[in-house]
């Protein structure tokens, strides 16, 4: 994953409920409602599930070590969403026996390489890049009204570019894909056709391609590579990359027909694909025990 740093989500808690006005102006669905959308969940069907569910963030040290306020953002997106959430008081080893110790149903943690939501209950890995590129792909979907049919570019063929590739193809869209390195695109196309047995095409002029495309995917971590006189009226982007791809010009062009967030819709998918199974499992049964605000199981 992209390393965040702590400027890019020191204001996120603070910020969401706000979030989700301008989302719902933008697609029609709050942060849960896409991700809701992206993980094949009925929100009216799960919103009173979700509160029984319990999630940990755990902090690790290990490697380049914590980012500031990482950990509590983590946190506040997974409350936002209704989920009793707690960030641990210890990190690493230490961190992941107190998340079993409170009885943890879905544990976060992130180090150097991956960033995943641990399932405690089924076994079940979610890794960021994965929900990332689908969770972009289902708000992309609600801002065009449908992508079944249609051209899209995604630009940058690492994890959440190919995460958001095979979302498209699983929503029926025409997928193009732009890298420097050729390679990794050719690599996106072989294993699309494969798996999905959905034909890719491969860009090789970043600046041609945009010029034939009104839905793009922006998956890179370079900022500032597509320009204002690049998009055509009528372009909706969804961007998860870090930092985002579009210079100031082309972002004040875009304005409420673009998608970008730092960590809040990766988390959000992360944790509605996490939790699936038990959101399925619980329907008609009884709430659960909520948490004191140290984590713990109250008994009453």
């Amino acid at each position: 994953m992209t390393r965040l740093q702590p400027d890019d989500i020191g204001h996120i808690a603070d910020r969401l409920s706000a979030d989700d006005q301008k989302l719902l102006a933008r697609t029609g669905r709050t942060l849960r409602g896409i991700a809701c959308h992206a993980v094949q969940l009925k929100e009216e069907e799960i919103a009173d599930r979700v509160a029984r569910i319990r999630t940990a963030v755990v902090p690790i040290s290990w490697g380049e070590g914590l980012i500031a306020g990482f950990s509590e953002a983590t946190g506040a997106i997974l409350q936002h969403l209704g989920f009793q959430t707690f960030v641990t008081r210890h990190m690493d080893v230490s961190g992941m026996a107190e998340a079993f110790e409170k009885g943890a149903d879905i544990i976060f943690l992130s180090d150097d390489e991956r960033f995943v939501a641990l399932n405690a209950v089924c076994g079940r890995v979610v890794d960021n890049a994965t929900a990332t590129g689908k969770g972009f792909v289902a708000g992309l979907d609600l801002m065009a009204g449908g992508l079944k049919g249609k051209d899209v570019l995604v630009i940058g063929c690492g994890p959440v570019g190919f995460s958001a590739a095979m979302a498209l193809a699983q929503y029926e869209a025409r997928v193009s894909v732009h890298d420097l390195d050729t390679r990794r695109s050719e690599d996106l196309a072989r294993e699309l056709g494969k798996t999905l047995n959905r034909p890719v095409r491969i860009k090789s002029d970043l600046k041609s391609a945009l010029s034939r495309h009104r839905l793009i995917v922006e998956a890179t971590n370079s900022g500032g590579i597509i320009h204002e006189p690049d998009l055509a009226p009528g372009t909706y982007i969804a961007a998860p990359g870090m930092p985002l791809g579009l210079s100031r010009a082309a972002t004040q062009k875009m304005s409420a027909r673009l998608l970008h967030d730092p960590l809040q819709l990766g988390v959000a998918t992360m944790g509605l694909e996490a939790c699936k199974t038990i959101l399925e499992k619980n329907a008609g049964s009884t709430p659960g025990p909520e948490m004191d605000d140290d984590g713990r199981k109250e008994t009453g």
